[in-house]
């Protein structure tokens, strides 16, 4: 995956499956992470997942 869309695919994912799994959101984070920063790109699909998940068309899955 390249490092420029990474955090984007893995936005993309959680879209396409009305999910966040904890996987996905450790791959953000580690995402993150790596990067030290946000691009605005980013930062505007983490957006995105967040008012999703808020209007409750996104659903957080927790560890099992």
């Amino acid at each position: 995956m390249k490092a420029s869309a990474a955090i984007r695919n893995l936005v993309e994912k959680a879209l396409y499956i009305k999910r966040l799994t904890p996987d996905l959101e450790n791959q953000i984070n580690d995402e993150l992470s790596r990067m030290g920063y946000i691009s605005d790109v980013d930062y505007e699909a983490l957006e995105l997942l967040m008012d999703e998940m808020d209007r409750g068309r996104i659903q957080l899955v927790a560890s099992p």
